[in-house]
């Protein structure tokens, strides 16, 4: 009885690889139909490289590009000053009523923003960041 036995073996030494090879190997590990495993055995390379190759492709060193699209690191922060208080604000409307709760806001750009006491504290920040631009 015969048997054939193929022996498989790694690539010996270090091998380099292109940019686009790189990214050609990337889309196989994590395109939409992509598996980190199949990607490393189709191209014998380790997951801690596709892992490091997709850290470096999503910051922008591994093409030398950065990303378009900034990212967030941290929390951002405005400068806020405090103005006197106008003299000819009055405490009610002219109706009689009491105030509505509208709060001004005018950013250093000019533009003035007015916003009812009850809007949202997250969706107002993310506001005021992009009119801050």
């Amino acid at each position: 009885m015969s048997t054939r036995i193929e022996v498989v073996g790694r690539v010996s030494g270090r091998r380099r690889w292109t940019v686009e090879q790189k990214l050609s190997i990337l889309r196989d590990a994590f395109g939409p139909d992509g598996s980190v495993r199949s990607a490393c055995e189709q191209h014998e390379v380790g997951s801690g490289l596709l892992y490091t190759w997709r850290r470096l492709a999503m910051s922008g060193e591994l093409t030398g590009t950065r990303p378009s699209v900034p990212s967030i690191s941290g929390p951002a922060f405005a400068e806020v000053a405090l103005a006197e208080p106008a003299a000819a604000v009055a405490a009610s409307s002219p109706s009689g009523s009491p105030p509505d709760g509208r709060i001004g806001i005018e950013l250093p750009s000019g533009v003035k923003l007015t916003v009812d006491g009850t809007v949202d504290a997250e969706v107002l920040a993310r506001v005021l960041g992009v009119l801050g631009r």
